[in-house]
């Protein structure tokens, strides 16, 4: 994803603008009304207030279309949306459209309509597709689902800019700056997971650590994917091949040995929720996580969102890697309206909706499209003005997500199992030496090639 050439997009979009419409020809968008009923379930927003926007974009698209449209939200607390689909797809009846968590649209793939026609407009308008977006979106050449706004998102730093300066000596606004500013390149290039471990170090011993959950829950195992990936550390690489056993491999776990030490003591029991409540609390330095905590902090602890600033990965050497997490929406083979449905997706997908997603959610919605990086919502949005500015990825950042380049069949065990995660415990909390942790991968591993 990068955030340049401003004005060439401009005016590609300004060019585009009036072909549009006629490519976004009949039967499935704008067509004279493709009118019945759309029953849709949307992921259950952690922003307060983002889902009023998404239901107010449905409803004026369905006013037009006379369509009957009835929403429900799903929380992905307990599983729910991920229960939903699977019981769905076996039910083969429910929603017309759902949304889909990361793996679970390719692993649906044959349940879906392909929404080709749709991401072709899409991607000529908005820019190409990030490539975590398309690994995960298209099956065999075709894409099964469109990348959704709402609930796609980064799991960088969120850092306490007074705690960070306080005992780490780490001024976050020189080396990510605001809108205008001028970004302190020297202290980017040094900002690597080194220094990281420095700064957890210094944090720990001032009494406000890192809040970094080692948990089997994806705010765990995004980031933790995202290190393995700064050092090219694979379990599994694109062919398949069972890659664990490897000085990179041994290397992420030696530096997370020494991370383990300076964190607090119950992070391997920390669900989704826990590295929030804790930034929240005013008891961490950092966490990992997309600005949904921010957000809550701006209505639950308004000192401590002022002083929040969200900024990339740290580099290893492999890169910046950014802990990258898409959704998807997707329609059933069996829904009763594939037109409508179809049109909905497609209005979904437009710059100006899209536009108005990323500001509902205060900055946390992250798009799939690497056109829309320049959204005003990430530069004005406060206290402190800016703080989510760095949060959309740009420049030298690369969107991953854990145990790709894997085929994302074997990618996707790998990360609902929490390899990764498990490996680390294994090694630091089960008193088990690296050697035997590699070896209980590799034994996991060859499973999951079974299944």
């Amino acid at each position: 994803m990068t955030s340049g050439k401003r004005m060439t997009r401009r005016r590609f979009l300004a060019t585009t603008a009036v072909t549009s419409a006629a490519t976004l020809a009949p039967p499935y968008i704008r067509s004279a009304h493709a009118a019945g009923s759309l029953s849709i379930g949307f992921w259950d927003h952690w922003v307060p207030g983002a889902n009023d926007t998404l239901t107010k974009l449905c409803n004026e698209w369905a006013a037009t279309e006379k369509v009957d449209v009835k929403i429900d939200y799903i929380t992905s607390q307990g599983e729910k949306l991920q229960l939903t689909i699977v019981a769905e797809s076996q039910a083969k009846s429910g929603h017309d459209i759902l949304q889909f968590p990361n793996w679970m649209a390719s692993d649906q793939a044959k349940n879906l309509v392909p929404v080709d026609d749709i991401m072709s407009v899409a991607l000529k308008n908005n820019g190409s597709a990030t490539s975590v977006v398309e690994y995960l979106g298209k099956v065999d050449d075709h894409w099964v689902a469109v990348p959704a706004t709402t609930g796609s998102q980064l799991k960088g730093p969120c850092g306490r800019i007074d705690l960070l300066q306080k005992y780490a000596g780490l001024d976050v606004l020189k080396m990510y700056p605001g809108p205008g500013g001028k970004p302190d390149k020297a202290l980017q290039d040094q900002w690597t997971w080194d220094a990281f471990l420095v700064a957890a170090e210094k944090c720990f011993k001032g009494g406000n650590p890192f809040g970094l959950g080692f948990g089997q829950t994806t705010d765990s195992v995004d980031w933790i994917g995202a290190l393995f990936h700064a050092y090219g550390a694979q379990l599994v690489d694109a062919k398949g091949n069972i890659t664990v056993k490897s000085d990179a491999v041994k290397q992420v776990l030696e530096y997370a040995q020494k991370l383990v030490r300076v964190v607090p003591p119950d992070v391997f029991a920390w669900d989704d929720a826990s590295n929030n409540k804790y930034l929240i609390s005013g008891q961490g330095s950092l966490i990992m996580n997309p600005p949904s905590a921010w957000a809550v902090a701006k209505r639950d602890n308004l000192k401590v969102a002022e002083q929040c600033w969200t900024f990339p990965s740290p580099q290893g050497p492999k890169g910046r890697f950014a802990p990258g997490l898409p959704f998807y929406l997707g329609t059933w083979r069996w829904s009763k309206n594939i037109p409508a449905a179809k049109s909905l997706l497609a209005h979904l997908s437009e710059r100006s909706s899209i536009e108005r997603l990323v500001a509902a959610s205060g900055g946390y919605d992250i798009p799939g499209f690497s056109g829309l990086r320049d959204f005003k919502t990430w530069a004005e949005v406060g206290p402190p003005t800016g703080t989510v500015y760095n949060y959309p990825p740009r420049a030298d950042q690369i969107v991953s997500i854990a145990a790709a380049p894997a085929p994302v069949r074997i990618a996707n065990q790998i990360y609902t199992q929490a390899t990764m995660t498990k490996m680390i415990a294994k090694c630091t909390q089960g008193g088990e030496s690296i050697d035997k942790a590699i070896g209980w991968a590799a034994s996991e591993l060859e499973g999951f090639m079974r299944t």
